[in-house]
């Protein structure tokens, strides 16, 4: 088993409101899509009133390369995961040197040496800590990288794992796209970095600490048959562009259940035991879907859908901001939790987790 220890979140400078990002959507596409009006409503019904992005507004109204984009990304992301880093260290009071593998989870841009290279050289952590970059598993993405920090704890139960999700989004925006998957992506994404401590059963932190945190009891992948094309990136000339198939909540109304359901009970438990759903808001629609599908009550996705409101989807880092929200909540030992999140493939990622 392994334990989270501590979680910290990171945000760029710029805030936007949904209307302000609605209006400029609005006068960028009017002239050569007279209809944009009608599907802006997808700015209004997405359940997101601010995010935040690495550049103000008037930046993503103007054509940028490829190189240029990345050039940013790779400033703002080393930038934004060191604040992360910085705070999560600091929060469990562990030493930089004490650290054995860091975790990074990104798809929103693309580096080698991996951005884990980078902090490794800003920060006094050890020059042999082990690195494990994870590129392109989306939304899915943060669970996964507490998943295979847990792995990795469980072979070496002595380790503490850095897992580190960074995302700029925004930086994908192709304002030439006047297809309806860049329009949605638009009304969604924003920027945002996590840091979470996993440690092993034997390392001295496990089980220090007065109050009850969330153990990593089991996990669990599932990849969809033949759904490449249900979300990921097409990587053109210019950069990104998004994928997004408009059957995604039916999809996770009728697919995800089963999974969930089969994966708890090979740990002998049912869904009505889960005490806390620490979900990656994906969306409304999909929040919507986990919760019909799953059977929640109606207050179980409030955490999720409250980061969606602030901070929009992040990515890979979005499910790490619901985590730190639960991690900072006085929550009895013994109650369960189940991490959710969707990506690229079409996949799930699920953590059971037990507070202790």
């Amino acid at each position: 088993m392994s334990k989270i220890i501590a979680v910290q979140t990171a945000l760029p400078h710029y805030v936007v409101h949904q209307q302000e990002a609605k209006e400029m959507i609005y006068q960028l596409f009017q002239p050569t899509y007279p209809k944009i009006e009608r599907l802006l409503s997808v700015f209004d019904n997405g359940g997101i009133d601010t995010r935040y992005l690495a550049k103000p507004l008037e930046w993503y109204q103007e054509k940028h390369s490829f190189e240029e984009k990345n050039e940013l990304f790779l400033e703002a992301a080393v930038e934004l995961g060191e604040e992360a880093i910085k705070g999560c260290v600091d929060k469990a009071q562990v030493r930089y040197e004490d650290i054995d593998a860091i975790i990074t989870v990104c798809t929103t841009g693309l580096a080698a040496p991996s951005l884990e290279a980078r902090w490794i050289n800003r920060l006094p952590f050890s020059k042999k800590v082990t690195r494990l970059p994870i590129w392109g598993l989306g939304c899915a993405g943060g669970a996964s990288g507490l998943a295979r920090a847990h792995d990795y704890c469980l072979a070496h139960p002595k380790a503490n794992v850095l897992v580190v999700a960074v995302e700029l989004c925004s930086l994908t925006f192709q304002v030439e796209d006047l297809s309806k998957s860049n329009l949605i992506g638009t009304s969604l994404f924003a920027d945002g970095a996590a840091c979470v401590l996993v440690t092993g059963k034997e390392s001295s932190l496990f089980k220090n600490g007065s109050r009850s945190l969330p153990v990593i009891q089991k996990t669990e992948t599932v990849l969809m048959e033949d759904s490449e094309e249900v979300m990921g990136w097409d990587i053109k000339d210019n950069g990104f562009y998004v994928i997004f198939s408009k059957d995604i909540p039916a999809i996770v109304h009728q697919w995800l259940e089963p999974q969930v359901t089969e994966f708890l009970a090979s740990q002998q438990t049912k869904i009505e035991e889960i005490g806390h759903i620490v979900a990656h808001p994906g969306g409304k629609k999909v929040l919507e879907a986990y919760e019909q599908s799953l059977r929640l009550a109606p207050d179980q996705l409030n955490v999720s859908r409250s980061v969606l409101s602030q901070y929009g989807n992040m990515s890979s880092a979005t499910v790490l901001f619901v985590l730190e929200q639960y991690v900072q909540r006085d929550i009895h030992t013994n109650n369960l939790g189940l991490m959710l999140a969707l990506g690229p493939g079409f996949s799930s990622e699920m953590l059971l987790m037990r507070w202790e």
